[in-house]
């Protein structure tokens, strides 16, 4: 964080490659130059999440406000998954939102990777306008929703968890050019990336997305296929973001550490089965605990690989669907292929 130092120098001598890392660069390197481009990989991550583009309110609702009215179109088991979902997922989004702009952008000096992170902030104000969406539209209790994370034990386990490590970061004495202040910041970066967006979000996609296999609440779950879609990119980059760092920075990644960031994701792992028994007492739509407990513990271990971590559990993906939903172009609805519009600023009233 120490580009941020002074944001215009004097100078003729212009920034090449090898002067730019992705973090603790040299106090005499501009952090605001974003050309030459060394870190590819996260100008193609923005561009991505650019092609990705889409509102809320393009969405329609009216079929899912018919089904909701309607007394018997779900059992109370199903209308208590859905409302757990929608309300972990209602604030969990801020929490990320908050992370990214009060603790990570500060600490990150690569032009290219704060470019993706300004979209990466936008996409998450997105996320929270769509819950907001969903739950004004379904006429749902606002006060419950929000609040769900103060008032389910479960929820707040797993939201407590991820952000464990962010008060360290958002203390202005941190010091990322120490071995210690570098390990925590990618302890908070593997609590926002890999844990809360790699694997707390993926119980609730999974049971909500099978609503919509059944072509029940089917904006609802539009818009959830697209934030998933978004947070699949979102991890990815996270992830690309601590191995740039570690291979800048090799020695932060010894073996205590990285010791201590199995335990951190195993535990989160063991949050994410509570959570889902929670969610889920009886089961809904084929669902049960079993079944997502294996599902979380698979991508856990995806999450592991793409670390360099050892993997532990060894299970099947009992979801193959799911890597359907993720590759989907945004132009098509994965429930009724459907083609949205967009407009185009030239369409714009202004």
């Amino acid at each position: 964080m120490t580009g941020n130092s002074s944001l215009l120098n004097m100078t003729k001598t212009r920034l090449t490659l090898d002067d730019k890392k992705v973090i603790n660069n040299d106090r005499t390197v501009d952090c605001n130059q974003l050309v030459p481009i060394k870190y590819q990989w996260a100008w193609h991550y923005y561009l991505d999440g650019c092609a990705n583009h889409w509102m809320p309110t393009e969405v329609s609702m009216q079929r899912d406000i018919e089904q909701w009215k309607d007394p018997k179109g779900f059992t109370a088991d199903e209308r208590h998954v859905i409302k757990r979902v929608l309300g972990f997922f209602a604030t969990a989004e801020s929490l990320v939102g908050n992370n990214l702009v009060l603790a990570v952008y500060r600490c990150v000096d690569s032009p290219e990777c704060r470019q993706y992170l300004l979209r990466q902030a936008f996409e998450e104000a997105i996320h929270i306008h769509a819950f907001q969406y969903i739950v004004q539209s379904l006429s749902l209790d606002e006060g419950e929703m929000f609040n769900m994370y103060r008032e389910v034990e479960a929820i707040y386990k797993k939201d407590q968890h991820a952000m464990s490590c962010t008060d360290c970061v958002l203390d202005l004495s941190l010091d990322t050019r120490t071995k210690e202040g570098l390990q925590i910041f990618l302890k908070n970066l593997i609590g926002l990336y890999v844990i809360t967006e790699g694997i707390f979000f993926y119980g609730g996609f999974v049971t909500m997305l099978s609503f919509g296999r059944q072509n029940r609440i089917p904006g609802t779950c539009e818009q959830i296929q697209y934030i998933l879609r978004d947070e699949s990119i979102h991890m990815n980059f996270g992830i690309e973001l601590i191995n740039a760092i570690v291979a800048e920075n090799p020695g932060v990644w010894e073996e205590k550490f990285k010791k201590e960031m199995v335990e951190f994701i195993k535990s989160a792992v063991v949050l994410e089965v509570n959570y889902i028994k929670d969610c889920l007492p009886n089961g809904v739509l084929g669902l049960n605990t079993e079944l997502l407990k294996e599902y979380v513990q698979y991508i856990a271990d995806r999450r592991f690989e793409k670390l360099h971590l050892p993997q532990f559990y060894g299970s099947n993906n009992p979801f193959p669907w799911m890597s359907e939903v993720i590759d989907l172009k945004k132009e098509k609805n994965f429930f009724e292929t459907r083609v949205t519009e967009y407009q185009t600023g030239g369409a714009l009233e202004w």
